[in-house]
């Protein structure tokens, strides 16, 4: 099976509450992942919010996404 994000809730600062499709729920905190230049405007925390569900993860409107796979590992199930 494939991991996929169906669902993605914004909570504060960099944290995100995520519903994958294995029926398990996840709140990531992307405050240390943001690196790299793709991942710069993500710092201004009003661009951070913008996010929206693209092929099966979250995705920003500068194209900067991340693997379903990352947010699962580094999330804290809820």
């Amino acid at each position: 099976m494939f991991l996929e994000v169906i669902k993605a809730e914004y909570l504060s600062g960099y944290r995100i509450k995520l519903w994958f499709n294995n029926q398990v729920v996840k709140v990531v905190d992307l405050a240390n992942s943001l690196n790299g230049e793709v991942f710069q405007p993500l710092k201004d925390i009003d661009f951070f919010k913008r996010f929206t569900i693209k092929f099966n993860t979250i995705e920003w409107e500068n194209g900067a996404d991340i693997a379903p796979e990352y947010l699962y590992e580094h999330g804290v199930t809820v």
